[in-house]
């Protein structure tokens, strides 16, 4: 389960995305219109895309079925929930594709597994919820991978002295604070993956991006701060690594790629993004062991009950 994002870059599309994101308040038309932008400069989120190609992708590993579901835009959960129920399962994993969790900002997941259900009836599945898998094994690989071989693609020998921004989304103060299990949680993963990656600590820095439009005091460091200063320190280029992402969507396709990028090369930094997990083997790896704990099965060749009912039965 993931976000979700619009059905195109058309205005009333986005405007209905941005009113779920929202509960429901309508988004200011500035606002509207600035993203309107920003997805047409990305082309469209392929999030949706790429969310369905790792629920193939972890089907055909764990031999089990899986779905693809949306807290913000269809497919639903409750249509995920439905297409898994249809093709014979009875208990079910729901894994937020977050690494981190967090029951304040991820506890609508859990509500909409509940609205599902009911929804379903007497009949629909258990559906328990994966807490957080911000160190597994494989996850932590596959992104320090990423970062070797973002640095080994910088000129000039700045692979053994370009500085790693190590990013997670921004949250507000207010919230923050309310959670330091979560942020916990991201600095213990910020740590895991720059050790793998065999980061020395004074190359590292873990920092927060794509700070929201609603009022109030954000978490800082913002990698728009950082950009400065790295430059200021005599560094001439930057590699961002998103610990907290794991696909390409409006957060790394744009505010990554463009806004970070800008800032980099004003403050004169040469810049370069690590390459998103998206449905790489480590990433589907991870996931199976995060089913496999949640529905407790124990590790070994999976048996089904019955076969595979075929994808999309709904």
């Amino acid at each position: 389960m993931t976000y979700g994002s619009p059905s195109s870059t058309g205005r009333e599309d986005v405007r209905a995305y941005m009113r779920k994101v929202r509960g429901g308040r309508e988004p200011d038309e500035a606002l509207v219109a600035e993203f309107v932008r920003r997805y047409e400069v990305i082309g469209g989120s392929p999030l949706i895309d790429i969310t369905r190609h790792q629920a193939a992708a972890l089907e055909d590993l764990l031999g089990w079925p899986v779905a693809a579901g949306m807290r913000f835009s269809e497919p639903t959960v409750e249509q995920a929930l439905g297409e898994v129920a249809a093709r014979g399962s009875r208990r079910v994993a729901g894994i937020v594709l977050s690494p981190q969790f967090s029951p304040l900002l991820m506890g609508g997941y859990g509500r909409a597994i509940a609205d599902a259900r009911a929804a379903l009836g007497p009949g629909a599945p258990e559906a328990p919820l994966a807490g957080a898998w911000h160190l597994e094994p494989a996850l932590v690989d596959g992104i320090a991978g990423r970062i070797r071989d973002g640095l080994a693609r910088l000129d000039g020998g700045a692979a053994a002295t370009a500085p790693v921004l190590l990013t997670a989304h921004s949250l507000p103060l207010r919230i923050a604070q309310q959670e330091p299990g979560y942020l916990a949680q991201l600095e213990d993963t910020a740590i895991a993956i720059a050790q793998a990656a065999g980061l020395s600590r004074e190359r590292w820095q873990f920092c927060w991006q794509s700070a929201g439009h609603e009022p109030g005091d954000w978490m800082r460091p913002d990698f728009a701060d950082l950009m400065p200063e790295l430059a200021a320190a005599g560094h001439r280029s930057v590699l961002v690594a998103p610990v907290q992402f794991l696909a390409d969507h409006l957060e790394v396709l744009y505010d990554i790629d463009v806004g970070a990028r800008e800032q980099a090369e004003a403050a004169g930094l040469r810049f370069s993004r690590i390459a998103s997990l998206n449905d790489a083997p480590e990433l589907i790896s991870a996931l199976a062991s995060v089913a496999r704990t949640t529905l407790r099965v124990p590790r070994g060749p999976v048996t089904n009950p019955a076969p595979l009912a075929p994808r999309g039965v709904a």
